[in-house]
């Protein structure tokens, strides 16, 4: 069997990494940080192609690989459709409905489709995503609200966090599908998950104003205190841009930059010990949630993402969630060996890649009520 030479593209919130595989080698992983104000220079996620663009090019380059020699382009996805797990084909419909973010949201994770598709259309070959941003595997209980109409829908870092759930059953000699975890990634955005048996049934809202604020984001703020903000001149598409791009900790201190963050704790600062303790409070918050959305059967909390590197962080979810489940770190993500694996058996007809259909897995069955009024 031929060789396949895939070049893995992961955008992130603060990041943009990259991968190439021969197969089952890794030729390089490297990581380039891209602080908030960077990324705010651009209007718009689309605006970041060019230079995202640039930053894979620089890296092939500095790793002697010419992008000619790539023939399988695999991209981190999100903000289409929602749709369900597994690896999915790119396609020109995958591709316009991520460019228009037909799901409604505007996640940086879909510059890995749009890349992907751009360099493969440029220097051809094949192309796949998995487990977008937007997998939606949500139980009922989870999407309504009440506003009729109005959902909660799934965005999360279902890559990682899936990636990371299989890894930890395999370790303690169980399956994912048999196991109930919460997943807490944590990183530039925070999502955490409530996995109960092979399926993500609930969740915050990872960049849609929802859960703990982050580095990048506002996180759940009540109702009111958000129309007053606007009614103090502040507009709808900045509060978009805070929702994932330009809250939390940018600002509080015009840096997403979470080193520079705790160094500012360490010389003494109160106010960023303060939010930055907010901050792990309010992920516990969210992890008694999940505890209750699993009738309180977690097997284990599974802390990932790069900001658990901060032992801080870990020790007080340590604190105050210990008595949920066992708390186990996994340092950094496991995305990228997670995307050339699956995609990897999909080239080798071990399993199969699903297309995109352009139409939510999930339609509220009770739609056909709209306006009906109970007296």
């Amino acid at each position: 069997m031929a060789a396949h030479r895939m070049l893995i593209i992961n955008p992130g919130s603060t990041s943009t990494k990259i991968s190439v595989f021969d197969d089952r080698e890794c030729l390089f992983t490297e990581s380039i940080f891209h602080d908030a104000p960077v990324l705010l220079s651009y209007p718009t996620v689309e605006a970041q192609i060019p230079f995202r663009k640039q930053v894979i090019t620089e890296l092939l380059h500095k790793h002697g690989i010419g992008i000619d020699t790539i023939d399988v382009f695999v991209g981190r996805g999100g903000s289409a459709c929602p749709q369900k797990a597994g690896v999915m084909i790119i396609d020109e419909k995958l591709y316009n409905d991520t460019v228009s973010a037909a799901g409604g949201s505007d996640h940086p994770a879909k510059l890995g489709v749009i890349l992907a598709y751009e360099l493969c259309r440029e220097y051809g070959g094949q192309m796949f995503t998995l487990d977008p941003t937007n997998v939606d595997e949500l139980c009922d209980y989870a999407r309504y609200t009440g506003i009729h109409g109005v959902y909660r829908k799934a965005q999360t870092h279902v890559l990682n966090q899936k990636a990371i759930g299989m890894s930890h059953a395999r370790k303690v000699g169980k399956k994912y599908e048999d196991c109930n975890f919460i997943i807490c990634h944590i990183d530039g955005g925070i999502t955490v998950t409530a996995h109960s048996h092979g399926k993500m049934i609930d969740s915050n809202v990872g960049s849609g104003g929802d859960g703990p604020f982050t580095p990048t984001r506002i996180g759940s703020i009540p109702v009111l205190e958000i129309v007053r903000y606007l009614e103090e001149g502040h507009s709808i598409e900045e509060l978009k841009t805070m929702c994932s791009r330009a809250g939390g900790f940018v600002d509080h201190f015009g840096t997403s930059d979470s080193d520079r963050i705790h160094r500012m704790i360490e010389d003494g600062d109160e106010y960023a010990a303060v939010i930055w303790k907010t901050m792990i409070y309010q992920i516990c918050k969210c992890i008694g949630e999940m505890a209750v959305v699993l009738d309180g059967k977690a097997d284990a909390i599974l802390l990932t993402g790069g900001l658990v590197r901060f032992e801080d962080i870990v020790e007080m979810i340590r604190e105050k969630c210990g008595w949920i489940a066992p708390v186990e770190v996994y340092q950094g993500e496991a995305e990228q060996e997670a995307m050339a694996a699956a995609v990897r058996r999909v080239l080798e007809k071990r399993s199969n890649a699903h297309k995109y259909t352009g139409e939510p897995v999930w339609k509220d069955p009770y739609a056909y009520r709209s306006g009906q009024q109970f007296r």
